[in-house]
């Protein structure tokens, strides 16, 4: 990539090698002896971490495509499954699914690094187009990676996203049928997007490999946006950039591991823990955090093809920024108002994520069109106007010259950022009442749970007492479709023995057959096999519930949640982000009145819930005093059936949490070494090459 080397291996097998095929004399000039500007600030070190993430994405999705099945009445079992039954297959899922959205993040971040140094501008113009290129794909592999899992938000998401392309004149229905395999999102659909999604990746480490290419060929730009013209201006790739993006990746690792083992849902959905039901939408269709500022563009538009040509749009017009941005100088650090105007630009985009993640009604629509002139004017009207009326600042000579003078502003910026705070914390402000009142429930108060928290475990004892409140009383109506018998005896659960979990499976009649006789029959239950549901199939459980049909309680304390995301994710972690679904699932057992408020109205067969969304809830009180008998001597009161069930359910919906927990502290002490000695090691190899 860097031109013919000059390397000459010293071993004679490496020797014969090289002769034949070049590859480590491509490596050691490419990695190893490159000309770094000596210039390059800790912003640089997401090139590395991106490349850090892609392999980490292909290795995972590689083993996890393993145990996947690409069904639709499958798909959502066998990544429950995943989670439960593959060995370390919790580990996995949740390294793909937040590395999906930590490859987002350091790729924003390695694109606005662009924008704000001008690494757009001759002669890196094939170089940043084939990063629109890359990101264009990672849109659409994350897309479809969504969709895999099945869940509610997956199913409607993919049922959305596919539409938009009925927007264009005459091919749209075809084009939508094609994607779709059919008629409507189904089967084929998922088989699409699996093979897809699995491809994706490699088209995306090609381009990679092209990106880089382009990178060495026409170097690497710096924070002063000068080139390098002596070779005091540049140091070694290895082991300055090496040792610089080494210490760079393992302090993300630390962000990283953070969301994989104490946060792994958090930037998920929650409804996507419940599966993909083509009768019932919910209530408000999002996609990824990661999406949110282009969907608002979408929905900002009235006509329907306009906003599909303004949220694709709003990517493609990144290709051509080389030629809308005619400055002559580079870097926005000697460029007072392009600094001003990209942090503005910045803000921009945060609040239409923000305004993506809110319903499509009021202020949001106002502001989402505000906002989506804003983002163009910058680059339409914005960038070539400065370039026409801005006068730089004088840029250094060279880059060593930079690097002695120090020059730069640090108080500039810091004023449009003010600006852009404080105007984010007023649409926030604006925002967050409108969408409580929406909810039309009181918010679930906050119980103190003992697997609260990095350290929290299970209470063996509230577990088992759950065990028997769910047998006893929800066992007629749900069921716990993800959650074998044998789980009762594995570490983390409820303490059970093998003996005492087989002896509680043979309490159950399971269904099986065909017999040699092709009939089916019942047998006693066995460790291996999954509690039981209560109904033969849904319409049998609507039927004998006055039209509803009984959630499976496996998952409830995850497919329940309420708001969340930036910036109270900072807050989340230090306080109970996890329990927000058992806190729901608790208060619902105990919210239930005998009468309604007055003035407020419930359908015919249905109670009074204060905490249930909509406050008409099918499910008669469940719990009552005295209801269960506890052996420990706990209190037989409804408070504490609600807080052991709920326990218990937590349980269901994660019976590895304990070891996720106990995982991440290690891993978090490793990092924190490795980070420590990378630093160091970076101070020393930095002092001796000034």
């Amino acid at each position: 990539m860097s031109g013919p080397s000059d390397y000459q291996p010293s071993n004679p097998a490496l020797q014969w090698i090289e002769r034949r095929l070049p590859i480590i004399g491509l490596v050691h000039s490419s990695f190893v002896v490159y000309p770094t500007p000596r210039n390059l600030n800790y912003w640089w070190t997401f090139g590395a971490i991106l490349s850090f993430m892609l392999g980490m994405q292909i290795l995972t999705g590689v083993v996890l495509a393993m145990h996947y099945t690409p069904h639709a009445d499958l798909a959502f079992k066998s990544v429950e499954l995943i989670v439960r039954d593959v060995n370390y297959g919790w580990l996995l899922r949740n390294m793909h699914a937040c590395g999906a959205s930590m490859f987002f993040f350091a790729v924003y971040v390695h694109m606005l690094r662009g924008l704000y140094y001008g690494s757009y501008k001759e002669p890196r113009e094939v170089l940043w187009i084939l990063g629109v290129i890359i990101y264009l794909l990672m849109m659409a592999t994350g897309f479809m990676g969504y969709v895999l899992p099945w869940g509610q938000m997956s199913f409607w998401g993919a049922t959305v996203i596919t539409n938009l392309f009925s927007a264009i004149p005459y091919f749209g229905e075809s084009i939508v049928t094609l994607l779709w395999g059919g008629y409507s999102v189904g089967n084929p659909t998922l088989n699409r997007f699996f093979s897809l999604h699995y491809l994706l990746p490699f088209l995306i480490a090609g381009v990679v490999v092209l990106h880089v290419w382009a990178l060495h060929v026409a170097g690497q730009n710096n924070p002063d946006g000068v080139e390098p013209k002596t070779e005091k201006d540049t140091v070694p790739f290895t082991p300055h950039a090496t040792i610089k993006d080494m210490f760079g990746v393992s302090c993300f690792l630390l962000l990283y591991a953070w969301f994989i083992f104490y946060m792994p849902n958090y930037l998920g959905d929650a409804d996507n823990y419940i599966p993909a039901n083509p009768g019932v939408t919910p209530p408000h269709i999002v996609p990824e955090w990661y999406y949110l500022p282009f969907y608002a563009i979408l929905r900002s538009i009235p006509n329907k093809l306009a906003g599909v040509v303004g949220m694709f749009g709003a990517i493609i017009i990144l290709c051509f920024l080389p030629w809308l941005d005619s400055a002559r100088t580079r870097s926005s650090k000697y460029r007072p108002l392009a600094k001003q105007f990209f942090w503005i630009f910045v803000a921009v985009c945060i609040l239409l994520g923000y305004l993506g993640s809110q319903p499509p009604e009021g202020i949001y629509v106002i502001a989402g069109r505000v906002l989506t002139v804003c983002y163009f004017a910058y680059f339409l009207i914005v960038l070539p106007l400065l370039s026409r009326i801005e006068t730089p600042r004088p840029v250094p000579n060279s880059i060593s010259d930079a690097v002695l003078a120090k020059t730069g502003s640090r108080s500039t910026p810091m004023v449009s950022t003010a600006i852009v705070l404080a105007l984010a914390a007023s649409l926030f402000a604006g925002s967050i009442d409108s969408a409580k009142a929406s909810e039309g429930s009181d918010q679930p108060p906050g119980n103190k749970w003992s697997f609260s928290g990095p350290f929290g475990k299970f209470d063996r004892g509230a577990l088992q007492r759950g065990l028997k409140v769910y047998k006893e009383v929800c066992a007629s109506c749900h069921g716990l479709s993800y959650i074998a018998f044998r789980n009762l005896a594995e570490p983390g659960g409820p303490g059970y023995s093998v003996a005492q979990a087989a002896a509680f499976a043979s309490d159950y009649k399971v269904k099986d057959g065909p017999n040699d006789a092709g009939d089916m029959f019942e047998r006693p239950g066995r460790p291996a096999d999954y509690f039981p549901s209560p109904f033969p199939n849904e319409q049998a459980a609507r039927a004998a519930n006055g039209g509803a049909a009984p959630p499976d309680l496996s998952l409830i304390t995850k497919a329940r949640s309420y708001k969340r995301g930036f910036p109270w994710f900072i807050i989340d972690f230090f306080t109970q982000y996890q329990e927000q679904g058992p806190d729901y699932v608790s208060a619902v057992l105990q919210g239930f009145e005998d009468k309604a408020p007055e003035g407020v109205t419930i359908p015919e067969g249905s109670y009074y819930n204060k905490y249930f969304p909509g406050h008409a809830i099918k499910m008669p009180k469940p719990l009552s005093d005295g209801q269960v008998t506890y052996d420990d001597g706990s209190p037989t009161t409804v408070a504490q059936y609600a807080k052991d069930v709920t326990t218990f359910l937590m349980w269901t919906a994660e019976p590895h949490m304990e070891a996720r927990k106990r995982l991440g502290f290690q891993v978090f002490v490793f990092l924190i070494i490795f980070a420590g000695l990378m630093y160091f090691t970076k101070k020393k190899v930095w002092a001796a090459s000034h």
